[in-house]
């Protein structure tokens, strides 16, 4: 898949090339572009079939009109802009009744969104500094002059604004005309406003009538020499904004039937144009700001992307070498939000590699630990690892970046016989350390004890999405002769022994997304509600319970599929899993179970608890911090008798209100949870209706008690 860079700019998604044009054809241009200046005569020729392409009444029942940009396109410049300051400085107002007042406070804030963009892509990708080569201007009818959207106002004309140009300042003069637009945005406060929000035929009919008389005039101008037939066109409301991408070969055009212009240009465009329209997309919120990192206002930058590079020519840093920074801009935000515990004091994380990006290299032992038995293996991006699977044999892995967290290492790696799949990689503490330091206990239960009770759950046949996968496990294979005296033994090397997991999948936790973009929506909260039940009902089918669950321990996932994103949540850090009564869980003074709290066991509804406490704590609930088991008891008894929890959660949905009050009955009872019943009513939440959410299907098996009793967290290291 293609980047976007200066060779793209002319390729498919961007504009099309130039087809030079005959003295004749301009002479009739002039004549055409002279005489087509009624928009509703234009829009009776061509509305029934742009009608016809919208709703899909073709050969194939697709709508003809795709989408000028592809989702890797809109991906790509998303991860280029990243830290791009985009500022919008005039909100866009927003109220049901339109207002002459409220039309131009929305005009001034239309013209300030299109101005932060031209600053924004200008100086990312042509020049930090020096004058702007473009500006924003609105033009009052076909062939007219510009003015700017306060001097409209000023004069009382602001309802004879057709829209807002980019203009190119290549004029030697302040006074611009239609030769210098370079993208045209139709401005109209309520196009969208209806109940399916679509873009309506005579509003694709009007943005066409002005994208002709841009081409007619660049193609007449004596000025402007962008060798392209192609124009963006905005169509924009006080909420939402569509794309249209019109080109076409006025060569082809019939000027021979010059008693009827606007049938002439009305079959060229059937026959000749390509018209490419994307859907309707949010681009203001609520408050009036763009989103610029959502799929709405990433279409028009993309759009004006390519209009900018059409006029001003290919960008000297491009797309690519700004994606390329991606990897130091997010290891550079580890660095600075993550730290390592080390034996003696918390100290901040730092990243030393001085490899190139990309360049593989050889773990030299010296540089990945000291001598003392004390020390930790510590990983670069970059490094190759390799490890000893009993069951798949040797598999090597490519370090990608550190994901440091809590008490033990953790990287985000890639296989290398796959190497387009990102993986989640564990680093266990050497069998050294376990007896001197309790605190290495930590990563024995996210390896070891991980990585068997996901085997528990693996040869039981219980598959799921929503539980994570082994890839690999194994022991580090390293450089050198190997003296161990057994298998299951080690020898002296500093690396021998120690354990790896690699899982599947890999993603964001749920603490970082409620800090990044706050509260979630009902919908996301329903979702991530079935997502955890639908794995504790998979895993309960073994007769394994979670014992941990918590913020850090549930991944946001997002997947592909298609052109769209598909979320969902996966809860990891099986280590703590329960399979025994003599196992115990980990203790979470905020988000452990009152029973977990209270006798160190859980009760068969303890890991629903948690959920409800997680979803107490995604929609927005103060969850303050408590000092001891005592104080985090009382706050669960008071928030339980006042049903401050279901209260909260039903400001955000009524079915997560009744699921907290079904747990709240439970809780401390040896009554299991019934999932079954629980996880149709979130299905159909989800999915719109109960037929389309459908339950994910597990093979029972009994679990076998030997394999339960090795894999006990009693049973010891």
């Amino acid at each position: 898949m293609a980047v976007i860079s200066a060779s793209t700019v002319s390729g498919t998604s961007g504009l099309s090339q130039f087809l030079p044009i005959s003295r004749r054809v301009l002479k009739g241009l002039k004549e055409y572009g002279r005489k087509l200046v009624d928009l509703e005569l234009f829009s009776q020729y061509l509305e029934e079939w742009v009608l016809e392409n919208l709703n899909g009444d073709s050969e194939d029942g697709m709508q003809s009109f795709r989408s000028p940009f592809t989702t890797d396109e809109l991906c790509k410049l998303d991860l280029a802009l990243e830290g791009v300051p985009f500022q919008q400085l005039v909100r866009m107002p927003f109220f049901a009744d339109v207002s002459d007042e409220l039309i131009e406070d929305q005009y001034l804030a239309a013209e300030d969104f299109l101005h932060a963009i031209i600053i924004g892509l200008w100086r990312t990708f042509w020049h930090k500094s020096g004058p702007l080569p473009l500006c924003v201007s609105c033009p009052s009818h076909i062939g007219s002059r510009f003015s700017s959207v306060e001097k409209a106002i000023s004069r009382g004309r602001l309802r004879e604004m057709r829209g807002l140009g980019l203009i190119s300042k290549i004029a030697t003069d302040s006074k611009f005309k239609w030769d210098h637009m370079v993208e045209f945005a139709l401005f109209k406060p309520e196009v969208f406003l209806d109940n399916d929000s679509r873009l309506s035929a005579s509003t694709i009919c009007e943005a066409l009538f002005y994208g002709f008389h841009v081409l007619v005039s660049r193609s007449l101008s004596k000025i402007s020499s962008v060798n392209s037939d192609s124009v963006f066109l905005l169509v924009l409301d006080s909420k939402c904004g569509v794309v249209i991408k019109f080109s076409g070969d006025l060569g082809k055009l019939d000027l021979l039937n010059s008693s009827d212009p606007y049938l002439s240009v009305a079959e060229w465009i059937k026959t000749n144009a390509e018209i490419c329209v994307t859907p309707v997309e949010p681009i203001w919120n609520r408050l009036g700001n763009p989103n610029w990192g959502d799929i709405g206002t990433l279409q028009v930058l993309l759009a004006t992307f390519y209009s900018i590079a059409q006029w001003n020519g290919p960008p000297r840093k491009s797309v690519a070498s700004l994606i390329s920074d991606h990897s130091l801009r997010l290891q550079k935000r580890r660095t600075e939000c993550c730290i390592i515990e080390t034996e003696n004091a918390l100290v901040p994380y730092h990243e030393t590699s001085d490899h190139q990006a990309g360049e593989i290299v050889e773990l030299d032992q010296n540089e990945l630990f000291s001598h003392n038995r004390a020390s930790r293996l510590k990983l670069k991006c970059g490094d190759i690892l390799a490890l000893d699977d009993p069951q798949q044999g040797q598999k090597s892995f490519q370090i990608h970046e550190s994901l440091v967290g809590g008490k033990y290492y953790l990287y985000s790696a890639v296989c290398l016989d796959h190497p387009s799949e990102l993986l989640t990689l564990y680093v266990g503490a050497h069998p050294s350390r376990l007896e001197p330091s309790l605190e290495d206990m930590s990563l024995w239960y996210q390896v070891q004890r991980q990585t068997k009770v996901l085997n528990i759950l693996r040869n039981q046949g219980i598959l799921s999405k929503y539980l994570p996968e082994i890839v690999a496990s194994g022991r580090i294979l390293h450089s050198g002769p190997c003296k161990k005296e057994s298998p299951g033994g080690r020898c002296d090397h500093p690396w021998c022994g120690t354990p790896i997991l690699v899982i599947s999948p890999i993603g964001e936790p749920l603490s970082s997304v409620v800090a990044n973009e706050g509260s979630f929506s009902a919908d996301e909260a329903t979702r991530l509600c079935r997502d955890c039940l639908a794995a504790l009902r998979s895993a309960a089918m073994a007769n394994v319970q979670h014992g941990d669950i918590c913020p850090e321990n549930i991944l946001r996932v997002v997947e592909k599929q298609g052109v769209r994103n598909q979320t969902m949540y996966v809860p990891i850090s099986w280590g703590r899993g329960v399979l025994e009564d003599r196992d115990s869980p980990a203790i979470n003074l905020q988000f452990s179970s009152s029973h977990a709290l209270q006798h160190g066991k859980l009760c068969p509804s303890s890991d629903a608890e948690s959920i409800v406490y997680i979803l107490y704590f995604i929609c927005g609930g103060t969850m303050s911090l408590q000092d001891s088991i005592e104080s985090a008891l009382q706050w669960r008894e008071r928030s339980w008798a006042k049903r401050s929890i279901q209260q909260h959660i039903g400001q955000v949905s009524a079915l997560l209100k009744a699921f907290a009050d079904y747990v709240d009955s439970l809780c401390g009872t040896p009554y299991p949870i019934d999932y079954d019943i629980w996880l149709k009513r979130l299905n159909k939440a989800v999915e719109g209706s109960a037929d389309k959410g459908k339950m994910i299907e597990e093979v029972p098996i009994t679990l076998r008690l030997e394999d339960a009793a090795e894999s006990s967290g009693a049973s010891g290291p």
